[in-house]
């Protein structure tokens, strides 16, 4: 089992994994080396997965699991895409709402833009079927909504350099784009989520809780928390008590960024 935290191996996470898996995910398959060492992408299925197909949305779910670096599904998932061989699930894309919309097109163009959250291709796959993979999505995106703008991360702590999404012709923005962290909470969610959630009113009214503070009606409203009606002595001590909880949870994940405007798309 690998120590996320304490990654220092010389090769990316990713291809670590592919290595620890190969013998189990051969077996489990019935396929041999010959075999997976002659696919060529042709071979595979390129499928998108509504959510409604509740059965492949758990396949997809263990898949990330077993086969991604964070290993967890992220926040607001709204688009999948698999690839698979015989039927054998072989490759998976999950799109989300973004953590921090990039504005790079302009406010006006936030509404269009789509995270490619999670990614990952099981250990005997062709190296290149991640890369089709995503041009499938993107494609496939652009075709049936209206987002066109697509943004990924690739995260330095397990030693990637972006290198198939720059096979994709994606633009590579450096080390501060977009949101930095991604949180995780076992307590709190099975999912990834974004820094807003330390913001909300009802994770105030939590750690009021945790800290015997008793909140007084007067001081939010729905999601809108009135700061001037409490206490400054208390107001202190929430924040401090959010910034704790914040930096005890999160997960760098997001150290490099890329992005690729796609309208109108052609290919």
């Amino acid at each position: 089992m690998l120590h996320k935290e304490k990654y220092s191996l010389p090769h990316c996470y990713q291809y670590e994994i592919r290595l620890q898996n190969l013998e189990s995910d051969l077996k489990k398959s019935g396929l041999s080396i010959s075999e997976t060492q002659s696919l060529k992408i042709s071979d595979f299925k390129f499928e998108f997965v509504s959510k409604d197909d509740r059965e492949m949305c758990q396949q997809i779910k263990a898949f990330i699991e077993r086969h991604e670096w964070l290993g967890k599904m992220p926040h607001r998932p709204t688009h999948r895409f698999i690839a698979t061989y015989k039927g054998i699930l072989a490759g998976v894309i999950v799109m989300a709402t973004p953590n921090a919309f990039s504005n790079l097109l302009g406010r006006e163009y936030r509404d269009m833009e789509k995270l490619i959250s999670r990614g990952a291709c099981i250990s005997w796959s062709p190296k290149n079927l991640a890369s089709a993979l995503i041009m499938y999505s993107v494609r496939w995106m652009a075709k049936n909504t209206h987002y066109r703008l697509f943004t990924a991360y690739s995260d330095i702590e397990a030693r990637e350099l972006g290198t198939i999404y720059q096979a994709c012709n994606f633009i590579y923005l450096g080390q501060n784009s977009g949101a930095r962290f991604e949180y995780f909470d076992p307590d709190f969610s099975d999912e990834g989520f974004s820094d807003r959630v330390f913001r909300k009113t009802t994770s105030y009214k939590l750690y009021a809780q945790n800290l015997n503070i008793a909140w007084q009606k007067s001081w939010s409203h729905r999601d809108q928390i009135f700061w001037d009606k409490i206490p400054d002595d208390v107001v202190q001590k929430l924040k401090a008590e959010s910034k704790r909880h914040q930096e005890s949870l999160r997960t760098p994940s997001c150290a490099q960024k890329a992005q690729v405007p796609l309208h109108p798309w052609k290919g």
